[in-house]
């Protein structure tokens, strides 16, 4: 099974009404409640907010790691909850890249081993019919691009933050990703790393039509996006839409 979120016609990522509450009863925490969000084909969004009012848990529900309680998520028109388990999979896996504020490497598997994996995912899935040696051409491509070829063989242990953070972003694209989730992607690095990796999100977009949502609390790192929305106890409003 594959899953084409290019072709189809209309907004490319639409969330309606998302409301997602933890807890019961007087422990209950009300954290999206009735989010509204579109997303365009090769923009990069950001979604600016405080800690605490609930932009993890955005790109968790977007993402397909969490359901909400009520409300809808459409990629190209199609209802995600109408997936079954199998097909949210196979949607994480090969519709959608993910980098977090900690680059989650595996430590005991070499950089080029990393970005690789997805790619091993997918073909144990029969998600993919591509054979490894044309999965590591792509892994080598995207390492080159970013300028971390010569670490292909080091463990990340071998390696900077910076340098591990840009690892990450190979391994959200090597399955050719329609859209990436970013949470806080550049929180654990300097500002010239972080500046580096903004580059290499806002060059994704606008070379190759991936769209990016990125959650942050950095005001600064809004300039990259072209779209910034901001998002406060649960709910999201319109920022200026930035060049």
């Amino acid at each position: 099974m594959k899953f084409d979120t290019r072709e189809s016609p209309g907004p490319f990522l639409v969330a309606k009404n998302l409301c997602r509450t933890y807890g019961a009863g007087d422990s209950a925490v009300n954290v999206l409640k009735g989010l509204d969000l579109q997303v365009s084909t090769g923009e990069f969004l950001a979604v600016l907010g405080p800690s605490g009012c609930g932009k993890s848990t955005l790109l968790n529900v977007l993402g397909l790691m969490d359901t909400p309680d009520s409300g809808e998520v459409f990629f190209r028109g199609r209802r995600t909850s109408t997936l079954n388990e199998e097909e949210r999979a196979l949607l994480r896996n090969e519709g959608l890249g993910f980098i977090f504020q900690f680059d989650s490497l595996l430590p005991e598997f070499t950089i080029l081993e990393n970005v690789l994996m997805p790619a091993r995912v997918s073909m144990a899935r029969g998600g993919c019919h591509e054979t490894l040696a044309s999965a590591q051409e792509r892994a080598m491509e995207l390492l080159r691009g970013l300028g971390l070829e010569s670490l292909r063989r080091r463990f990340p242990s071998q390696t900077s933050g910076g340098e591990r953070q840009r690892a990450s972003l190979c391994r959200a694209l090597i399955n050719r990703p329609s859209l990436l989730l970013a949470d806080e992607p550049t929180g654990n690095l300097d500002k010239r790393n972080g500046e580096r990796v903004f580059q290499d999100l806002k060059d994704l977009c606008e070379r190759h039509g991936t769209a990016v949502v990125m959650v942050t609390h950095n005001e600064a790192a809004c300039r990259w996006a072209s779209r910034t929305v901001h998002m406060s106890d649960g709910l999201i409003e319109e920022g200026p839409r930035t060049s």
